[in-house]
Order: C-alpha cells, then sequence, then structure tokens
C-alpha cells in the first residue's frame, strides 16, 4: 500500500476547518507540495514540484489569503489529529510534554507587514547580532519513537512587529499562553521552556489550567524558606518568606550533592551531581522545587518546576529534551521551508531599514484590514508546513519499512531503533507519488484534484526527452 493512503487519511481529519472542500483540497495540495518540493523558493516551488498548470500559481496564493480557512479552528484540530495519530506521546506522572520556544526569521520585505528589527542573543558565530525579520514562537509535543524522542509542531505564530492598539500591554509571554490555548491540549501537561519563560505570568497561566512549568531560571537567581513564627504574631497581614537564598549557594558544599547517571537523552556512562531543594520563588508565590545540577563537561545549571512532586532525575530528563524543538526548527527552516513565504502588500507604506514596530492604531479600517489578512497567509502558510513535517514524522514512526522501502536512495548509515528522518520520508514521497496519482485518481478526491491541474505537455515533453 502506497504511503500516500495514511497520509491522505491523516490529513483528512483537518476538513471541518475549512469552509468549503475546495478550500481544503488546495490546503492539501499545499501540504503534499511542501513534502515533495526539492527547493525552498516559495509558492512557485509548490507549483514546481507538483507540475501544476502555471495559471494555478494564483489560485494558490488567493489560497493562502482565503477566509475559507478558519485557523485556529485547524490549529486545535491538528493539536487532536497528532495526539490520536501518536498513540505514545511522552507522558511523565501521567502528563504529556510540551516544549515551547521562539525563533526568528530573516525578512527584507520591505511591505512586509510585522518586519522589525530583531536582536539575537546566540552563542553561534554564524549569526548576526541584529536582523530584519518575523519574530515567531512556536508550541511543540514531545513524542517517543522507538528509541527516540521526537517533537510533533503544533503551532507557530508572528508574536512582534504589529501594535494593533495603544492600551495593549501584552508581552511575549502573554501571547505564548494564548498559543498554548489555541493549540488546546486537552490534558494536564508539563511545558518545558528556557530560562526566558520562567516568569510569573507564565506560573500563573499554566497553573490556571492545571499544568507546570519545567525550566531553567537565572545563575542569580534567589529563593526562599518558609517563615517560621516565633512568639506572638502581630498586627498585619503574615510573613509568608523566611530566609533569602541564592540559588548558586545550592552548590557551594560538594559532600552534600546526590550522584546519578546522568538522563540526558543519548548520553551514557555519564555521573552528574545534583542537589534539591523546595523553596519559596517570589515570581510563582508559592513553593516550587530547585534542582542545582553539575555536568561533568556541560557546567552547572539551576533548573526549577513548579511540580514538587516530580524527581529531579526526571526534571533534569525533561529539561534534557527541550533541545528537540531545536531540531525541528532546523528541519522546518532546512528541509522543509516553514518560513520561505513572499507574500507582499502592495499598499503598504515601505519599511526603513532598522525599524521597529508598525503602529496601526492610527491607520484606516481599510489599511489594518489588508495587514490582518497577509498575516493570515502568512499563518497558514506556515500551519501548512506545520502540518506537513508533522505528518512526515508520523509515517516514520508508524510505517519506518514502507518508507524504507518506497525510499529508492541510499544512505551510508542507518541507525537502528531510530525512526527515518523527516528527508528520508520526503523522498520516499516523491518517488511514490507518480503511481499514486496514476492509480487512485478515480477514488480519491485529492489524486483527482490533482491530476486535474498539472501540466500534462510538459509531463508529455519530459518523457519524450528521456
Amino acid at each position: 500500500m502506497s504511503l500516500w493512503i495514511p497520509w491522505w487519511n491523516a490529513i483528512w481529519q483537518l476538513r471541518p476547518a475549512f469552509s468549503r472542500l475546495r478550500s481544503f483540497l488546495w490546503f492539501a495540495t499545499a501540504v503534499a507540495g511542501f513534502a515533495v518540493r526539492t527547493d525552498l523558493l516559495g509558492v512557485t516551488s509548490l507549483v514546481r514540484a507538483l507540475n501544476l498548470e502555471p495559471r494555478f500559481y494564483n489560485k494558490l496564493v488567493d489560497h493562502f489569503h482565503s477566509p475559507a480557512v478558519k485557523l485556529d479552528r485547524l490549529t486545535a484540530l491538528w493539536t487532536q489529529t497528532v495526539l490520536r495519530l501518536f498513540p505514545q506521546p511522552l507522558r511523565v506522572n501521567g502528563r504529556c510534554v510540551l516544549v515551547g520556544d521562539g525563533i526568528k526569521v530573516p525578512k527584507c520585505g520591505r511591505k512586509m507587514p510585522g518586519v522589525k528589527l530583531l536582536h539575537q542573543r546566540s552563542e553561534s558565530n554564524t549569526k548576526p547580532e541584529y536582523i530584519m525579520g518575523h519574530s515567531l514562537q512556536a508550541v511543540s509535543l514531545l513524542v517517543e519513537a522507538a528509541a527516540s524522542v521526537v517533537a510533533v509542531p503544533l503551532a507557530v505564530r508572528i508574536h512582534e512587529g504589529l501594535v494593533w492598539s495603544n492600551r495593549d500591554r501584552r508581552t511575549l509571554l502573554d501571547k505564548m499562553l494564548a498559543l498554548l490555548g489555541i493549540a488546546a491540549v486537552a490534558q494536564p501537561c508539563y511545558f518545558v521552556a528556557d530560562a526566558f519563560y520562567a516568569a510569573r505570568k507564565i506560573v500563573a497561566g499554566l497553573l490556571k489550567n492545571d499544568n507546570h512549568l519545567v525550566t531553567r531560571v537565572k545563575s542569580n537567581a534567589v529563593a526562599y524558606t518558609a517563615h517560621q513564627q516565633r512568639g506572638p504574631r502581630k498586627r498585619g497581614r503574615p510573613r509568608l518568606y523566611g530566609r533569602k537564598i541564592k540559588l548558586r549557594s545550592l552548590l557551594d558544599d560538594p559532600k552534600s550533592l546526590e550522584h546519578a547517571k546522568s538522563p540526558v537523552y543519548g548520553e551514557r556512562h555519564v555521573v552528574i551531581h545534583y542537589k534539591v531543594r523546595d523553596l519559596l520563588w517570589r515570581p510563582a508565590g508559592r513553593l516550587v522545587r530547585f534542582v542545582a545540577v553539575t555536568h561533568p563537561t556541560r557546567g552547572s545549571c539551576l533548573l526549577m518546576c513548579t511540580d514538587t512532586s516530580l524527581a529531579a532525575i526526571e526534571i533534569i530528563r525533561l529539561y534534557g529534551l527541550r533541545f528537540k524543538i531545536e531540531h525541528t526548527f532546523k528541519q522546518a527552516v532546512r528541509l522543509i521551508g516553514a518560513f520561505s513565504y513572499h507574500f507582499w502588500m502592495s499598499d503598504m507604506k515601505p519599511l526603513r531599514r532598522r525599524s521597529g514596530n508598525q503602529h496601526l492604531h492610527r491607520t484606516s479600517d481599510d489599511y489594518r484590514d489588508a495587514v490582518r489578512r497577509k498575516l493570515h497567509a502568512y499563518h497558514v502558510f506556515i500551519q501548512a508546513a506545520v502540518v506537513c513535517q508533522g505528518l512526515l514524522q508520523y509515517l516514520a514512526v508508524a510505517f519506518p519499512q514502507r518508507v524504507w522501502d518506497a525510499f529508492g536512495s541510499w544512505l551510508r548509515t542507518i541507525r537502528p531503533g531510530i525512526p527515518p528522518s523527516e528527508l528520508v520520508v520526503a523522498n520516499a514521497l516523491r518517488q511514490s507519488m507518480p503511481e499514486f496519482l496514476l492509480n487512485s485518481a478515480l477514488g480519491n478526491s485529492f489524486a483527482k484534484f490533482v491530476i486535474e491541474r498539472q501540466d500534462t505537455d510538459r509531463m508529455q515533453a519530459f518523457s519524450l526527452a528521456a
């Protein structure tokens, strides 16, 4: 059976997010184009990959702008589909594990809403300190895959660059919580993120929905012991915080540290030292669990979890899996081309170099609607790429042998116990697509939709040349 049959059965579950069947079929066509294209040059590469007639380029561009795509409904349905497709999401204490992070994408278009000057804090010498581009935040779900763990993307949104109201005081932390609400994971979870998200807003927003935060805190962070009342209590509010403790001091006494085998993903025969303390943390306003860790090669760090029942080793293991979303970003940028959109707004006032946020509260309603339409196109394009990457991961986890059988190429190293990469699955889909279209044209609406829009004259010319 072709890999495209389970691919179609999976993507069909997203049909309720579209007002019309034709809109859904255009979305499925875009997702298929992401999977089989060999270059990352925007919508034109999707047309080339599927060998569509040139006149359908505008149809595909119009689809990304179409209000028939219910974006938030599509995101929620995709989350439900992921939980249904992957029967073994990583669970700790009965909770699934979400990973969140931000990514900055270079964009030089002077007529692209949301583009602004961004500062990149990175230790990589290949990244410039300042770029013009879009600032996005993403949420992924950790899933067990054979002997490995993968981060399946759920939602990505542009969260900087546009100010709709001068009374809008939302920060990136508020928008990350809103993104978690859009993803709508209908079960308790652990949210794993870096030190940027170790803040009161994130803690309060997660605890409100019975979720917990696992993160790293800065090296100069402090916490407090619980106050112990001695003698008669005085008038006024009872004191909560006792003695201040610098969290770095937990590592001052090496003899008090416990040692264990490293639970970090991919490490073997490595021994770490750690210390656990449950202390009051002012940003959370409650008792949280701190874990001070010393690694023989990676140095020391301070971890925090709002769930005081979670074992220290599990906290270390979960934070060690945070890098999985970085790998997802790498595949999205280099293989899928999730951020290769080039949609310009012709009526937009050109941006100046090194400009900041675009304030829209004094612009006309028509102009604001045009900006919303363009932002909607960006997000639909990105969500189609998110669905494509998730489906590639699904086929790799559920049908690894079928993927290798259809791969049709050669790799020097195939690691046992590790599912095929997104590159391998994409190549297998590319190899098997002609057979699927020919054999399923009568019984599959998607295959019929694509075949009716292909440039048969060019296909015949290529076959004669071959």
